[in-house]
C-alpha cells in the first residue's frame, strides 16, 4: 500500500490507523475479539478482578503470579518516596539509579506520579494552570467528537473502569482525547490515542492525564499521531533496518514474504503495545519507555520478532505470509514471561545514538524516493532526561536573555534560540 508523501488535511478519514494494513483499532476487543455491546460483555461468565482491574479478556492476570513481598514493596516506595522529594538533583546527579529503579518496576501505588514526573507533564499542567477546564468548555468539532464517541466503549472493554457504557471512565476519556483535538487541532484525533489515553486514566486523573497525553504525543512520539503517519511510516524503516542487525533471521524471514513493518509494527508502536502484552509486561515497558524514551519501543518490537521469528523451529511453523501476519497480530500470551521480557530488552544493544544515525539515513532515503518530511524526525526527546536538559538549557537562554543588554538583546536571543534548535535535534 503506497503513502502520500505529504499527509492531507485532518478529517474523518483519517483518523483511522490505515485501512488495509492492520484490522482497524476500532473494531478490535481486548482479547483481539469483537466487542460490539454492553450485554456481550455482561453476558460473559465474569471472573473476580485481577489487581490491574480487569474482569477477564487476554490481559486478566491470572491469581497464580508471584507478588513481591510486602516489606521489599515498602522498601521500594520508600525510595521512590525519596527521589519525588528532590527529582531534579536525582535527574541531574543520579539518573543511572533512576533508570535501574524504572527497569525494575515502578511501585504500583506510586506509578501514576512518576510517570508525570519521568515525563514532565506534572511541570506542564503546573505551568497552564485552568487550562485543561478552559479546553473542555469549547465545542470542539464535530467531526472529531463523533470518532471519538464511538471509539469509547471499544478501550479496555474488560476493565473495570471503561466496561460500562457512559461510565465515569469513558467520560473521562472522552474530556482529555476532546481536550486534545482542541489543544493541537492540526493534529486532531488519531483512534491510537484512545487506549494510549486510558492507560494513563488507570492510573491518575483526568487532567493529569492529558498532560501526560500531550508529552508523550509532543515529546516521547512527535508526529505519531499526525494525519499522514509519516513518522511512524520512518520509524517502520528504521526498525526493520535495525531488524537487519539484532536478528538476520527474523529479517529474512519477513523481508522473503515482502511484510513490510508497517503491516505489524504500527499498533504496537502507536499504543505503546498496550494492545499487545500481558498487563504486567505492559507496565514495566511504560515504566522504562517514560524513563528512557522511544529506544524501549524499538527494543521491545525487535526482542518480540526475535522471540517469535528468531528460531529455525519457529519458523517451521510460518510457511507464508498469511501464517506469520497471524502470529504477529495475536501474540500469544503464554509465549511472553515478563522477566524474560525486561531482561532482553535492557540487554539489547539498540541506543539512542544507534537509532539516530539511522534515522539520518532513512530520512535521507525517504527525501531521495518521495520528496520532503512534513514533520520534524529531530523534535522527538529520549526519555527523561533529555527532557530535563531541554529544560535546562531554555532556562540558561531565558536567563541570558532576560539579562542582555538592550541593545544586544535581539541579537542575542536570536543567535541562542538558533544554536537551541540546532542542540536540541541533536540530542
Amino acid at each position: 500500500m503506497s503513502f502520500p508523501s505529504r499527509p492531507p488535511e485532518p478529517n474523518p478519514t483519517s483518523a483511522s490507523l490505515m485501512s488495509g494494513t492492520l484490522e482497524s483499532l476500532s473494531g478490535l476487543g481486548e482479547d483481539g475479539s469483537s466487542v460490539g455491546s454492553d450485554s456481550e460483555i455482561n453476558g460473559l461468565t465474569v471472573r473476580r478482578i485481577d489487581k490491574y482491574g480487569f474482569l477477564g479478556g487476554s490481559q486478566y492476570s491470572d491469581a497464580t503470579e508471584k507478588d513481591i513481598r510486602v516489606e521489599v514493596a515498602r522498601q521500594r516506595e520508600m525510595k521512590w518516596l525519596e527521589m519525588f522529594n528532590n527529582w531534579d538533583k536525582w535527574i541531574k546527579h543520579r539518573f543511572q539509579k533512576v533508570k535501574l529503579r524504572c527497569r525494575k518496576g515502578i511501585p504500583s501505588s506510586l506509578r501514576g506520579k512518576a510517570w508525570q514526573l519521568l515525563s514532565n507533564s506534572q511541570e506542564l499542567l503546573q505551568a497552564n494552570p485552568g487550562k485543561f477546564e478552559e479546553l473542555e468548555r469549547e465545542p470542539g468539532e464535530a467531526k472529531w467528537l463523533d470518532i471519538i464517541e464511538k471509539d469509547l466503549h471499544r478501550q479496555f472493554p474488560f476493565h473495570e473502569m471503561f466496561a460500562a457504557r457512559g461510565g465515569h471512565g469513558q467520560q473521562d476519556l472522552y474530556r482529555i482525547l476532546k481536550a486534545y483535538t482542541i489543544y493541537r487541532p492540526d493534529e486532531g484525533y488519531c483512534q491510537a490515542q484512545a487506549p494510549v489515553a486510558a492507560v494513563l486514566l488507570m492510573h491518575m486523573p483526568a487532567e493529569q492525564a492529558f498532560w501526560c497525553l500531550v508529552q508523550i504525543c509532543e515529546k516521547f512520539l512527535p508526529g505519531y499521531y499526525s494525519a499522514g503517519l509519516e513518522a511512524i511510516q520512518l520509524d517502520g524503516e528504521i526498525f526493520f533496518s535495525l531488524l537487519r542487525r539484532t536478528c538476520p533471521m527474523a529479517y529474512r524471514h519477513l523481508k522473503k514474504f515482502k511484510i513490510d513493518p508497517i503491516l505489524y509494527m504500527t499498533e504496537w508502536f502507536m499504543c505503546i503495545f498496550s494492545r499487545t502484552l500481558p498487563w504486567s509486561c505492559v507496565l514495566r515497558v511504560w515504566d522504562m519507555f517514560f524513563c528512557e524514551g522511544v529506544k524501549i519501543v524499538f527494543r521491545v518490537g525487535l526482542v518480540l520478532l526475535k522471540q517469535m521469528l528468531g528460531s529455525v523451529d519457529k519458523l517451521r511453523e510460518l510457511q507464508g505470509m498469511y501464517e506469520t501476519m497471524e502470529r504477529l497480530r495475536s501474540i500469544s500470551p503464554d509465549m511472553i514471561r515478563e522477566d524474560v521480557l525486561v531482561q532482553e530488552i535492557v540487554t539489547l544493544q539498540v541506543t539512542e545514538a544507534l537509532i539516530e544515525r539511522e534515522s539520518s539515513v532513512q530520512v535521507r532515503k525517504w527525501r531521495e524516493s518521495r520528496g520532503e518530511l512534513t514533520h520534524q524526525p529531530g523534535r522527538r526527546l529520549h526519555g527523561t532526561r533529555a527532557i530535563f536538559e531541554n529544560k535546562r538549557r531554555a532556562a540558561a537562554i531565558s536567563s541570558v536573555v532576560l539579562k542582555a543588554p538592550p541593545a544586544l538583546l535581539l541579537f542575542t536571543k536570536t543567535r541562542l534560540i538558533s544554536f537551541f534548535n540546532w542542540s536540541t535535534c541533536c540530542l
